[in-house]
């Protein structure tokens, strides 16, 4: 159905990440000393567009989402045509600024922590996604739990804003993916739900996986990949159609609608060589649907997840450790 059809739109999140490299994260009225400062992409859309982009990604790439009509959102409108990113679908408004985010990089760990201002991407509606023009084989759209007006619930028929956007997109021949924000809170189930029966590749780490399945997968502080596979399983149950891909610390798993579970290990990094973990995420997804719009394996998609976020982990932004895809794959062991 989805002849003839190529490339990625990538809708969703699009974030200026202000990341600040730290001595160590403060106490409650502690102080922390700043050692480095930059000024990236962040958010779902952006993040993946750009890793495709130096992915080398042999298909077209197209954004689209809302910013504002501000300093930030130029500077996201200029970098995706530096990347050769499309950006007709792109909208500004003079409604709310362009979404930021603080990012509190430790050095020593790499390990960060967000201070997030929604900003434009809270106006995000389907009047925004113009899935009738758009060729894209796949639309990625996320996060979801972080874009307001497309976690709207129409309580007529208990559904989401987003869940009519992937249903349309499945009309219209798409391949569908998503992903999902690690908010605090409890909303998981209520708001991820609905969308379930029409998105064709899910990704999801551990702490999401449990909360929308409610399957707890720590025993006695370990992840048990057992879980991981029965909370993917639930998943697919719930309305997933096509695969659950599912990344934790210690790497990945993808579970079929066939029953076909593959592992992937993640590949072992020197401390001394971690610059930051922003991005680790859309990384690893970045890399899987390079796979999964070539046409590749499920094992060969996973594989090139973790070697894309890996690679993201050579610098504090979430796209610029990123290299061409042969080289990429190059360091599977």
């Amino acid at each position: 159905m989805n002849k003839g059809r190529k490339g990625i739109l990538a809708a969703g999140n699009w974030i200026i990440d202000k990341i600040k490299i730290i001595d160590e994260f403060p106490h409650q009225d502690g102080l922390a000393n700043i050692l480095d400062e930059q000024t990236n992409n962040g958010g779902a859309a952006y993040n993946v567009l750009k890793n495709l982009a130096r992915l080398g990604a042999p298909f077209p790439l197209f954004g689209c989402g809302l910013v504002g009509h501000d300093d930030n959102g130029k500077h996201i409108l200029d970098d995706c045509r530096a990347y050769g990113i499309n950006v007709d679908y792109l909208a500004t408004t003079y409604d709310a600024a362009t979404s930021f985010t603080d990012v509190m990089t430790v050095k020593y760990n790499g390990r960060r922590t967000f201070f997030h201002q929604r900003g434009a991407n809270a106006l995000l509606s389907p009047d925004h996604i113009p899935l009738q023009s758009s060729s894209a084989k796949i639309l990625h759209l996320a996060y979801m739990l972080l874009l307001d007006c497309l976690d709207e619930f129409d309580n007529k028929h208990e559904r989401t804003q987003a869940s009519y956007i992937f249903e349309a997109a499945k009309n219209l021949g798409f391949i569908t993916s998503s992903d999902v924000v690690s908010e605090a809170g409890n909303r998981f189930a209520t708001v991820v739900k609905p969308s379930l029966p029409w998105i064709d590749y899910l990704f999801v780490n551990e702490y999401e996986a449990s909360k929308i399945t409610g399957i707890a997968v720590i025993f006695r502080g370990q992840i048990q990949v057992k879980k991981l596979v029965e909370a993917a399983k639930e998943l697919l149950r719930l309305g997933v159609r096509e695969n659950v891909v599912l990344h934790y610390p210690d790497g990945a798993i993808s579970v079929g609608k066939n029953g076909e579970v593959y592992e992937q290990k993640s590949l072992k990094i020197p401390a001394d060589q971690i610059k930051g973990a922003a991005g680790a995420g859309d990384a690893f997804a970045s890399g899987v649907l390079y796979g999964i719009h070539e046409g590749w394996s499920m094992d060969l998609c996973l594989k090139a997840g973790v070697c894309t976020a890996a690679a993201s982990l050579s610098d504090p932004s979430c796209s610029d450790g990123i290299k061409p895809m042969d080289e990429i794959l190059k360091m599977i062991p």
